[in-house]
């Protein structure tokens, strides 16, 4: 078992993408880097999911991910808005599944639990636990970057315990756990 493993965590968003990165060394975490993507100046929806798409490659090209922790879209009553985060997340996981990262969805909920106790924890609670957690210098201005890097600290307390959301090492293990999420191929007109 490797002893060294780095976590990314990402908070799926068409506006704002926030991630953060951990290396997880001897079951203590230390602080690689937070940030976020910007995409509300992009009016195209599709040229949005583009660039999470090849900004979540960059990330996993450039820090090497063992594991990816992704924050799973609030269930609200827009359903507009849960189909874009629906969106971005698949993508998003797409990018880690593409390059064989096992991924993990955690609820906000439970990231909330995990990082500060509460289940109902406001954004900035949880920033500032992670900021005493972690030892960071300064909080950023947009919380979407911390909420990133909750879902890293998140994957990094619950890893060992036997559920701790639903993993997925590739596209095969993601159709096997979603039989209905995926539809069979249309035969060819003519052919049944």
């Amino acid at each position: 078992m490797k002893s060294e493993k780095i976590i990314l965590g990402i908070d799926p968003g068409t506006t704002i993408m926030g991630f953060g990165l951990i290396k997880v060394q001897n079951k203590k975490m230390e602080f690689l880097q937070l940030n976020e993507l910007q995409l509300s100046k992009y009016p195209d929806p599709y040229i949005k999911l583009k660039l999470i798409f090849e900004r979540t490659i960059e990330l996993i090209d450039t820090y090497n991910p063992d594991e990816i922790a992704i924050e799973a879209p609030f269930f609200g009553k827009n359903v507009q808005s849960m189909l874009k985060l629906g969106r971005a997340q698949g993508v998003a996981m797409a990018a880690g599944l593409s390059r064989q990262i096992p991924i993990t969805e955690y609820l906000p909920k439970k990231i909330k639990m995990a990082i500060t106790g509460n289940g109902n924890a406001s954004k900035e609670q949880v920033a500032r636990m992670l900021q005493s957690l972690l030892n960071l210098k300064s909080l950023p201005k947009n919380l979407d970057s911390t909420d990133g890097l909750a879902a890293a600290v998140c994957h990094f307390y619950n890893s060992g315990r036997t559920e701790i959301g639903k993993s997925y090492s590739g596209w095969e293990a993601f159709v096997k756990q979603n039989p209905k999420k995926v539809k069979s191929p249309r035969p060819p007109k003519g052919e049944v």
